[in-house]
C-alpha cells in the first residue's frame, strides 16, 4: 500500500468516526453536535448574544441564528431582551435545555481532547502541523471550519 493510500485511509477513518458519533448524538438526544455545542456554550456562559456564541464556537452569526431558531422551537433555548440594552437580544437555556445539556453524551472531541492533552508538547505540535499541511495539500486551508467535529449540513 502506498503512503498516500495510508493517509487517505486514515482520513476516511477520521471522517467515519465523526459521522458515527454525530449519528449517535442525534439518536440519543435528537440534537446535532452543533446544537449541543451551542447548548454547552450557553451552560458555561449563561445569557449570551448570538454574536458572542458565534465567536465562542467559531461559526458565522447566521449559522448560530439558525441553530438558535431550532433550539427555540424545541423549547431548549429562549430569547430575552438584555436588561442593560433593550435593543440587544440574548439567548439563554430553558430548564429543558439545561437538562438536555446535562444528559447529553460526550461529544467526540471531548474524548479526543483528553487524550491529546496527555501527549508531549512536541507531539501535539507535530500533529497540528501535519494536519494543517494535509489541509493545505487538499486545498482546504481556506474552508470555513469550526473547532468541533461534525459532518454533513450544519442546519440538519
Amino acid at each position: 500500500m502506498s503512503d498516500h493510500d495510508e493517509i487517505l485511509i486514515a482520513l476516511r477513518r477520521i471522517t467515519r468516526a465523526i459521522d458515527l458519533q454525530s449519528k449517535r448524538l442525534v439518536k440519543a438526544t435528537g440534537l446535532t453536535a452543533p446544537q449541543l455545542v451551542v447548548i454547552d456554550t450557553l451552560r458555561k456562559g449563561g445569557e449570551m448574544s448570538p454574536s458572542a456564541i458565534a465567536r465562542a464556537v467559531s461559526l458565522s452569526q447566521a449559522t448560530i441564528t439558525s441553530i438558535l431558531d431550532r433550539l427555540t422551537q424545541a423549547g431548549l433555548v429562549e430569547r430575552v431582551k438584555s436588561d442593560r440594552d433593550k435593543r440587544v437580544v440574548l439567548a439563554q437555556l430553558t430548564d429543558k435545555g439545561r437538562e438536555a445539556g446535562d444528559n447529553s453524551p460526550e461529544l467526540l472531541q471531548a474524548g479526543f481532547l483528553r487524550s491529546f492533552r496527555t501527549l508531549q508538547p512536541w507531539e501535539q505540535n507535530m500533529l497540528i502541523a501535519s494536519l494543517q499541511r494535509i489541509a493545505e495539500l487538499m486545498d482546504a486551508e481556506d474552508l470555513d471550519a469550526s473547532p468541533f467535529l461534525d459532518t454533513g449540513e450544519i442546519g440538519r
